[in-house]
């Protein structure tokens, strides 16, 4: 499985939704899994993002889908990034 980093920000209607109903921040984190992806770490944030999440998935297939599922539904906007252990980007330059 491959890690991900989720960089998440909450649209306007996204912010109204937590406020109704904070919970739903779980809910979601079940669809996810749902689409193949595993949740490892999630973190509201203060900053540019609002929210941080750690995910492992099988493949760029299934967080491409993932991210595009959670992102068409206009609540929140996700930037998807690869996170590659530092013990393999070590052992990539040897």
């Amino acid at each position: 499985m491959a890690t991900y980093i989720l960089l998440t920000n909450l649209t306007n209607e996204g912010a109204k939704t937590i406020q109704k109903n904070a919970e739903r921040i779980k809910e979601v984190d079940m669809e996810l899994e749902y689409l193949g992806v595993k949740m490892l770490a999630q973190y509201a944030t203060l900053g540019p993002y609002d929210f941080v999440n750690i995910v492992e998935a099988p493949d760029n297939k299934t967080i491409a889908r993932a991210s595009a599922a959670m992102a068409c539904r206009g609540r929140v906007k996700i930037l998807t990034m690869t996170a590659l252990p530092i013990d393999e980007f070590i052992a990539s330059f040897k």
